[in-house]
């Protein structure tokens, strides 16, 4: 691509509204409930992520009920929204990528525990078509 079309990309994304984790044009495009695999492995299998996107990470945990405030207080300073129903969903926008994937996981894994609970394991979410181009 040349360098005016890369300027023309830059400034395009600029403008495009920001993600949320709950759009409803979100789609699964990646999943990782195999503790065994690696995260790389994971994002590497999935012809569906798009790397140069921003994302949605969404871990699935079980919280007891009377945790629940308590992990709240623990995420919303870094940015995650946690939703909560049989299986707490806990999610962030970010850029998605192997480091910061297993970083999270290992993250999602400590607090789960700390309170009493299991980490089941993740998804990341992307619009459907990807930007406009």
């Amino acid at each position: 691509m040349s360098l005016l079309g890369r300027l023309r990309d830059k400034l395009r994304r600029q403008h495009e509204p920001a993600l949320s984790v709950d759009d409803p044009a979100l789609v699964v495009v990646v999943e990782a409930f195999d503790i065994a695999e690696a995260d790389s492995a994971a994002l590497a299998r999935s012809p569906r992520w798009r790397a140069d996107e921003p994302a949605v990470l969404r871990h699935h945990l079980r919280i007891p009920a009377e945790q629940v405030e308590r992990a709240r207080e623990l995420l919303t300073p870094d940015g995650w929204v946690l939703v909560t129903g049989d299986i707490s969903h806990i999610s962030r926008v970010q850029k998605l990528d192997a480091l910061h994937c297993a970083q999270e996981r290992s993250r999602m894994a400590s607090l789960a525990q700390r309170l009493g609970g299991e980490a089941l394991g993740w998804d990341a979410l992307q619009k459907a078509d990807g930007p406009a181009r």
